[in-house]
């Protein structure tokens, strides 16, 4: 099976690989793109009959320049999707293109199993993918589906504090000495207060939902802040918003334009 993957996050491509490939050894990832705009040139150049087209995508929605179902607008998906995402209120709007199943991240082993079975289950011997309908997939209220993704992703707790590796040892950093997350070359980094810097085994999405919404705020594809951490807020091209953040960052930190409105509410408003 020829698998296409689309996901902004090196380190989250690099799990689900491996997930993908401890399931199913003989699974081929024969792609992967980061943003709509090079998942639709890829898609392009990897048509059915071509070599390495895709028999199924497993696909992230929140992308670094936009929502993955804008690729539904540019381009004929011919392969049938295994969305991907941490938020819940995507779920109607992914049944309604040519989507298999939905999975909520951190993606678990048995999750992702089931959903390989309902692939195969779908498109059959054939090799072609029925046009997808609640039914298929076993849904029939699709208020109850969104009710229970959002049970799911609430966590019982939030995360207190994190164990990390520092030189030749181990060191629990408390939650409240964090100021941001930020992925870095494919690695997920955080920097406390007292501006010391960690590596970390999770991808932004898995700390997002690890987190107190209440403390943090994703404020686009490579940050996670800590509300005391702004120092001062800008406004920025395209209704964007520029944060200065103590401690400082060498980079600009903006907050997405999709996301703008909820960080002020966030921030006081």
């Amino acid at each position: 099976m020829n698998v296409f993957l689309v996901e902004d996050e090196e380190l989250a491509v690099r799990k689900l690989s491996r997930l993908l490939l401890d399931v199913d050894p003989t699974i081929q990832i024969v792609g992967t793109a980061a943003s709509v705009r090079s998942s639709v040139e890829w898609l392009n150049e990897h048509t059915p009959g071509k070599p390495n087209a895709p028999d199924l995508i497993l696909m992230d929605i929140e992308l670094a320049d936009g929502q993955s179902f804008e690729i539904f607008e540019q381009t004929t998906v011919r392969a049938p999707v295994i969305f991907t995402t941490s938020y819940d209120e995507y779920a109607l709007r992914a049944f309604k293109v040519n989507s298999i199943d939905y999975l909520l991240k951190p993606i678990k082993r048995h999750e992702l199993e089931a959903s390989l079975t309902k692939y195969r289950r779908t498109v059959g011997h054939t090799g072609d993918v029925a046009e997808p309908k609640l039914s298929d997939i076993g849904i029939m209220d699709i208020d109850a589906l969104v009710q229970q993704l959002r049970q799911q992703i609430q966590p019982t707790d939030h995360r207190r504090r994190f164990l990390v590796k520092h030189r030749q040892q181990w060191v629990p950093v408390e939650v409240n000495d964090i100021a941001y997350f930020y992925s870095e070359e494919g690695s997920s980094l955080f920097q406390t207060h007292s501006n010391q810097k960690f590596s970390l085994d999770y991808t932004l999405d898995e700390l997002e939902r690890m987190l107190d919404p209440a403390q943090f705020f994703r404020v686009n594809r490579q940050y996670i802040i800590q509300i005391n951490t702004v120092q001062q807020i800008h406004p920025y091209f395209n209704n964007k918003l520029k944060l200065v953040l103590k401690p400082a960052v060498n980079d600009d930190v903006l907050v997405s334009r999709e996301r703008a409105t909820d960080f002020k509410k966030w921030m006081g408003k």
